[in-house]
């Protein structure tokens, strides 16, 4: 084995370390939901490894711990968090891999300025005493994305905005467009309905998405049916609804808020790599 090799799996093997000794300090429960299942997390932009359960039955690897992980916080399990492999299919470049291990957790009861901070002590385990500033999803558009509005405001944010978030600081975007909320509540700020999402930048690096968890049941299923036709209309394959989710959620999920983290872009930065390795 070569000296570089060892030496990385030292430094991996030491930040898993830091990061349950987080946890555990943070008094938040370490969980270990399946990686394989018959129902599929759905996004429209996040394609599946699926699997053959048996003759008739295909089964998806999770890109995601969240649903395991909601259906566990539906039980009253409290503070959670888990740290593993999730997979995505055809993401491949210098910040993607088709596997790669996430940190998920989720705060009950948490208030956004207190998740944050908590967020913000983890992010120093990789970082370092880094400021942070925190502007809305309008104030980032607005600041850094000077195109004509007939310009696809996605193409702006991906090619404009994003490589300028996270110069010098940790960049925290908030308030996303109420269309983007994905699993996350929405509420209303000046007239315009935002989501309750936000994600953390450093050095134009996405690094983590958050929300103020979605509990209702009924709109937890419009969107999933929503995401599908999203898919059909890209001529992408709909996807089965996780219906143990929703009773789930009809049960009761819990006031809470939930982020998931690249822990391989963290340590990435940690070592000063400008691609994963």
């Amino acid at each position: 084995m070569s000296l570089g090799l060892k030496n990385n799996l030292l430094q991996r093997a030491q930040a898993l370390k830091e990061v349950r000794a987080f946890f555990e300090e943070h008094d938040v429960l370490e969980v270990d939901t399946p990686l394989l299942s018959k129902y599929a997390p759905i996004d429209t932009h996040i394609d599946l490894f699926s699997v053959d359960l048996s003759e008739n039955e295909t089964g998806y690897l999770h890109s995601s711990p969240e649903y395991g992980m909601k259906k566990l916080l539906a039980e009253g399990v409290g503070d959670i968090y888990q740290l593993g492999h999730v997979f995505r299919k055809g993401e491949w470049g210098r910040l993607h891999r088709p596997e790669f291990t996430m940190i998920e957790w989720y705060r009950l009861g948490a208030t956004f300025e207190s998740f944050l901070e908590e967020n913000l002590k983890l992010l120093r385990l990789f970082l370092g005493n880094q400021p942070h500033e925190v502007l809305s999803y309008r104030e980032a558009m607005e600041k850094y994305g000077d195109y004509p509005e007939s310009a696809d405001p996605h193409i702006i944010w991906g090619c404009a905005v994003e490589p300028m978030l996270g110069q010098g600081k940790i960049s925290v975007v908030i308030d996303y467009p109420a269309k983007e909320a994905a699993l996350a509540q929405t509420r209303w700020v000046n007239g315009v309905e935002v989501a309750e999402r936000f994600e953390f930048y450093f050095k134009g690096i996405e690094l983590g998405n958050g929300y103020h968890e979605l509990t209702d049941p009924i709109e937890q299923k419009r969107r999933l049916f929503q995401s599908n036709e999203e898919r059909r209309a890209l001529g992408k394959k709909a996807l089965p609804i996780d219906s143990e989710l929703i009773r789930a959620l009809e049960r009761g999920l819990p006031n809470c808020y939930g982020i998931a983290l690249g822990f391989d872009r963290l340590l990435m930065l940690k070592l000063n790599r400008n691609s994963l390795f």
